[in-house]
């Protein structure tokens, strides 16, 4: 993991607040998040950058010279971000941020529709809080964001959240586990597995998931950290279980199924501001973010089964769970 603006502000969030309390409430994360952040962002420099104690976070040496170098570059950042904001409006370019989703293709196609000379870059990022801080400061135009139930977005002055569909978590097993021959695994039955997942983000979902599975009487116990590629191997290696998008496509080596229940939901959502240029076309690309949606659905042979178990709607609506995504039970 590299270094990141997002980062800066954090450390510089924390001094400024004294506190890590204080700063969690002010950066709109938990204070068990932010210290999970400030971990990783130690991690990454090479040292402690604060020393917490009873009445507040003090920087260490180390910290001082890490927050003074940051106080001088985020001004720089923040004036070459927001000239470059100013530059982009105006020019037809739309620049879209995604979690990792089905969706951003459709979203792609609807702009490039309405605007065929448009330019479009996107990037991905593991938090949709990043993501609509950039909209919010005119560094993107929309994004894929997305969260879950209890753990909702936070309201942002001046942004619109359109969902676009309420989806079932499942879980990807080894091929060779003892539950991938079932149509379907029990939360309970996978109490005593060793678990991999991504790790720790101020989007709160470890936090879901364990909230979830704690109503079993067991904890989730995550005894690996990955993403992507790696995440995928360590599952398909044997040494982990996983919980994955209800559209992800079983690849050899990997079992998907879902869980009995459906204790656990996922919500897709776009964002973008209501005085840019998307707002214009706001429902053409909700739509087409839907129908992306459905396209993956429907490759996603898991799902499939499921839907028609369930009587959930036609799978490739794009609207498949929204109904039992709004009655999901809050952890």
């Amino acid at each position: 993991m590299d270094l990141e603006v997002r980062h800066l502000r954090i450390i510089c969030a924390i001094e400024e607040a004294g506190s890590l309390s204080r700063a969690a409430a002010a950066l709109r994360l938990t204070q068990p998040g932010l210290s999970t952040q400030l971990r990783r962002i130690e991690g990454m420099l090479g040292g402690s950058l604060f020393d917490r104690t009873s009445s507040g976070a003090v920087p260490t040496p180390f910290g001082e010279v890490v927050l003074t170098r940051a106080r001088a570059v985020l001004p720089t950042i923040d004036d070459l971000l927001g000239t470059a904001a100013l530059a982009a409006r105006g020019t037809g370019c739309f620049r879209l941020g995604s979690i990792n989703s089905p969706l951003l293709g459709g979203v792609i196609a609807a702009i490039r529709e309405r605007h065929p000379g448009g330019r479009i870059t996107s990037r991905g990022q593991s938090s949709p809080n990043p993501l609509l801080d950039d909209i919010a400061q005119g560094r993107l135009e929309a994004a894929v964001v997305g969260d879950s139930p209890g753990y909702e977005l936070a309201h942002r002055a001046g942004m619109v959240f359109e969902p676009v569909v309420t989806e079932p978590v499942f879980v990807a097993l080894p091929a060779g586990h003892r539950l991938a021959a079932q149509e379907q695994v029990e939360l309970a039955d996978l109490a005593g597995e060793d678990w991999v997942s991504p790790p720790p983000d101020d989007d709160r979902t470890r936090e879901y998931w364990h909230g979830v599975f704690l109503t079993t009487g067991a904890r989730m116990r995550t005894t690996h950290e990955a993403e992507g590629r790696l995440l995928l191997e360590l599952v398909r290696s044997g040494h982990a279980v996983s919980l994955c998008q209800a559209t992800f496509e079983e690849v050899p080596g990997i079992a998907v199924r879902p869980i009995g229940g459906d204790p656990l939901w996922y919500r897709h959502v776009l964002a973008w501001h209501q005085d840019g240029p998307v707002a214009a076309i706001g429902p053409a690309v909700v739509e087409q973010a839907r129908a992306a949606y459905g396209r993956a659905a429907r490759r996603s042979a898991a799902y499939r089964r499921w839907s028609e178990r369930t009587g959930a709607g036609r799978v490739g609506t794009g609207r498949t769970a929204e109904r039992q995504g709004r009655d999901a039970p809050r952890p």
